[in-house]
């Protein structure tokens, strides 16, 4: 199988390509970035390997999707403007890369006849629906402009499913952390800015008073999620979509305190203001998933945060 990875520089993106270029069942991996938010040190140890093609590109554009396409069976799409409060700042760009990315490729993908679509969902889809742990046909209304995006990315799969007979496998991803996250930018993820913090012996700032809480998810559960949705034979499996998570929530506080223990720090965090569009909790049911996907995280929080914190020493 040749397999076209969107976003392959990026966080999740360079973790699948490890993975995809060691799977016998792929022959070639295909990578398209931009580098607006991916990093060339992500793909710089394949660049040589015999598997590798890089494609660098933007997905907002349809002629370089088409060429992109070109001799592809799967598609796994990962490309995507994330965080919520960049999507406030600045919601034309992110509807841009997140929707018009999205369809240009769904198009190029038909055209090409890729019948198999696996891309990354978002647990932000499930806006303000207070029920909890979130199963996947039980969602609010969403509260970002990055959220909306992400739905959008499901409602298009449904129909080009359903309109073109061709298989899609969304996951809904929940705070993924681990190898390749970046601490940098204004809207970097909490975990390797807290760990940044502690290397450098500076007391991070927690968002809001502690409380919220997360289903935070090594990275190494998502790419076997992955890999399980691409090459499932389960025919029920395909055109649903996914909460792709640990299935236990951890708040900020905790976090921090297990980041701390880890490191043999005794800083204190500081508390500022509640990020708008933030929902206060988040935990998943992953049920749907263990059951037709045979999805299994294997991999803990706390195992994680620890495999995550060794990666990044020394500063």
């Amino acid at each position: 199988m040749n397999i076209l990875l969107t976003g392959g520089a990026g966080f999740i993106g360079s973790n699948l390509l490890k993975a995809f270029v060691s799977d016998d069942r792929i022959t070639l991996v295909r990578v398209i970035d931009n580098f607006s938010t991916g990093f060339r040190e992500n793909i710089q140890a394949f660049l040589d390997h015999p598997k590798f093609q890089l494609l660098e590109g933007d997905i907002t554009d349809y002629p370089t999707c088409e060429k992109a396409m070109r001799g592809i069976d799967l598609l796994s799409h990962q490309a995507a403007l994330g965080s919520v409060p960049r999507s406030i700042a600045d919601p034309v760009n992110t509807n841009a890369n997140n929707v018009t990315g999205t369809i240009n490729l769904f198009t190029a993908a038909k055209n090409a006849g890729v019948k198999r679509i696996v891309y990354a969902a978002s647990s932000s889809t499930y806006g303000d629906s207070p029920s909890l742990p979130k199963v996947e046909d039980v969602i609010g209304k969403p509260l970002s402009p990055y959220a909306v995006s992400k739905y959008v990315m499901e409602l298009y799969a449904d129909v080009f499913a359903k309109t073109y007979d061709m298989q899609f496998i969304g996951l809904r991803y929940f705070n993924v952390f681990g190898p390749q996250q970046s601490p940098k930018g204004a809207y970097a993820a909490v975990i390797p800015l807290f760990m940044e913090a502690v290397l450098r012996h500076q007391a991070p700032t927690i968002n809001g008073d502690g409380s919220y809480s997360r289903d935070f998810t090594y990275v190494d559960n998502v790419v076997d999620a992955n890999l399980k949705a691409l090459f499932t034979e389960n025919p029920e499996a395909v055109n649903q979509v996914y909460n792709i998570a640990f299935g236990s929530s951890t708040t900020l506080l905790s976090l921090f305190e297990m980041i701390r223990t880890i490191a043999g720090s005794d800083l204190q965090p500081h508390f500022g203001p509640f990020r708008q569009g933030d929902i206060p909790h988040s935990l998943a049911n992953i049920d749907k998933a263990r059951s037709l996907l045979g999805y299994e995280p294997n991999i803990s929080v706390a195992e994680g945060l620890k495999l995550a914190y060794d990666g990044l020493r020394p500063l």
